[in-house]
């Protein structure tokens, strides 16, 4: 785990004591820092580590803390937490500000952080592959892999990697990120701000944060980005990549033209980072993908069946639209937006469809009117039947939801594997 000196005899309260939340207890312990944590699940309080204190950050005294961290998860725009933090005169960070805090006694590294709407996790993973495969110390962290407080610190030459949802940055203040990274932003988590404008301000501060000569990658040309983009004219990193996109048919698990987009940001970052094209080029053909973006489960019959659970927005839906020329498309689940709007220009890809969950009324008239076949079945199961009855040799039958997940699953990867199980099921009966 990242000990480190600048937490030594600090106070903190830690609210959540899940899987990050138990790692930074366990991290600010060793550095020496005296600790506080709650957590709402009594079984959780009853496993916590030696040398904590328990107590409801809601009723103790804060006075004389250091910081409250809580997990991204805690909604800052409704939880008493933070009302009550700001009349104490305690910050609310979290585990990446504690990491940034802690970067000046690890040995020498640097930082490469990724942000935005969608593709920042295939970005992120695909950087971290790259480095990795050319023998550059890597590790993998933030709002994917495991927690950053909780692994071993690197060798010197070292590069973290990490990828940063709205609520991570939120929670951070001082994380100057050697290379930063912003894929898109489109509407989402409108829930939790006050507004869009006040979402993309949520992203811009990234770049705020890094100092003044740290470059920035700017993907997407939506109009949050570029206003961000107007600000950093003088830091923005373009080395050539999109003459490098000319590869991409050569990259199994980077196809459509969201992957363009983010393969570009995995080159500039790279190659500022030092790599050659020649090894980026050997991270760029061996990444192998992620589970639940565009996964390819499995060929049957010709069919191909791809899992793309992750895309729970209708924007992170289309690229998987146009990255394939005949789809059975199956969607749905709990909306976030009344619109398939963004899916429109690849409606004409589309074969057939087949709405699940709560959207499946509302998604099926969307597309009937748009003239596409289209069928609520209700249910994930029933609708990889169906499209599988009718695809044909050469055709993908694709789940990309454009929802969350959780009016019928737990989350994303739990619909990604029940798609999988219905998808293996066709195969054991073929």
């Amino acid at each position: 785990m990242i000990v480190s000196s600048a937490f030594a005899g600090k106070h903190y309260a830690v609210l959540g004591l899940a899987r990050s939340g138990l790692a930074t207890v366990l991290s600010l312990v060793a550095s020496g820092a005296e600790v506080t944590a709650w957590d709402s699940d009594e079984a959780k309080r009853n496993v916590a580590p030696a040398g904590v204190t328990l107590g409801d950050p809601m009723e103790i005294d804060l006075a004389g803390y250091d910081g409250i961290v809580v997990s991204p998860g805690v909604p800052l725009n409704t939880h008493p937490i933070a009302a009550r933090a700001r009349a104490a005169g305690v910050p609310v960070i979290g585990d990446i500000e504690l990491f940034a805090q802690a970067r000046a006694s690890l040995p020498a590294h640097r930082v490469v952080a990724i942000t935005g709407t969608n593709g920042k996790s295939t970005t992120t993973a695909l950087i971290h592959h790259i480095l990795r495969t050319a023998g550059v110390p890597t590790m993998m962290g933030g709002n994917i892999g495991l927690p950053i407080l909780g692994q071993e610190p690197l060798e010197a030459g070292g590069v973290y990697v990490l990828e940063l949802s709205s609520f991570q940055i939120d929670l951070t203040f001082t994380l100057d990120a050697d290379v930063a990274v912003l894929t898109n932003i489109t509407p989402d988590h409108l829930d939790r701000y006050d507004g869009f404008e006040a979402y993309a301000a949520s992203k811009a501060r990234l770049f705020a944060m890094q100092g003044a000569y740290h470059p920035a990658v700017i993907v997407s040309n939506d109009l949050p980005s570029e206003a961000i983009a107007a600000t950093l004219s003088k830091r923005l990193l373009d080395v050539g990549g999109a003459d490098r996109l000319k590869g991409q048919a050569n990259w199994p698990s980077l196809q459509g033209p969201h992957n363009a987009e983010n393969a570009y940001a995995a080159i500039a970052a790279c190659t500022w980072l030092g790599l050659s094209n020649s090894q980026i080029e050997h991270g760029l053909r061996t990444y192998p993908g992620l589970p639940h973006r565009m996964q390819r489960v499995a060929e049957i019959d010709g069919v191909l069946y791809v899992n793309d659970s992750k895309a729970t927005n209708a924007t992170s839906t289309a690229p998987a639209l146009g990255a394939y020329p005949r789809i059975h498309w199956i969607l749905g689940g709990r909306r976030k937006t009344d619109d398939l709007d963004a899916c429109k220009p690849f409606y004409s890809h589309v074969i057939s469809a087949w709405t699940i969950g709560e959207a499946a009324e509302l998604f099926e008239t969307i597309l009937l009117e748009s003239g596409i076949h289209a069928r609520n079945v209700g249910t994930l199961e029933r609708a990889v039947k169906q499209a599988a009855q009718i695809a044909r040799n050469g055709e993908v039958v694709l789940l990309s939801p454009a929802c969350a997940s959780y009016d019928q699953f737990r989350d994303y990867e739990a619909r990604g594997d029940a798609f999988r199980a219905a998808v293996a099921m066709l195969g054991s009966e073929a």
